[in-house]
């Protein structure tokens, strides 16, 4: 399972990159691993209004469809639209295909988040 130091986790399987006022989140390795082939991908509206906790996306694979939960409030600025062609991009590179990008409303929320360390021992504990 890779795990990136520098990013923020959910105990939802999300990751969050920030950078300045920006949260650019996706699903992390274990997540992908464990969906197995990722097949589709329903990406939200740009302009949407999210809060932390709302699903925003959904990732299906083989296996099963999952909702993609966003781990911080703000609004929808930008999606990875090359995911609606390749949904599977998901699974080669989890960190490099990321699945939209949000505005932050409360930066503040990024300190519920976990930090590598602290994702690889919940993913241990639910193991």
């Amino acid at each position: 399972m890779k795990v990136i130091n520098g990013l923020k986790y959910s105990k939802d399987h999300e990751w969050v990159k920030v950078e300045g006022n920006k949260a650019i989140i996706g699903i992390t390795d274990y997540a992908q691993d464990s969906l197995g082939d990722i097949v589709f991908i329903d990406l939200p509206e740009v302009g949407r209004n999210v809060k932390a906790g709302d699903a925003v996306a959904v990732v299906e694979s083989v296996k099963a469809a999952s909702d993609v939960y966003s781990p911080v409030s703000g609004i929808v600025v930008e999606v990875n639209t090359a995911l609606e062609a390749s949904p599977e991009l998901i699974n080669q590179d989890p960190y490099e295909n990321w699945i939209l990008v949000l505005e932050m409303s409360d930066p503040g929320e990024l300190d519920a988040l976990m930090d590598a360390e602290g994702y690889e021992r919940f993913c241990e504990e639910e193991a």
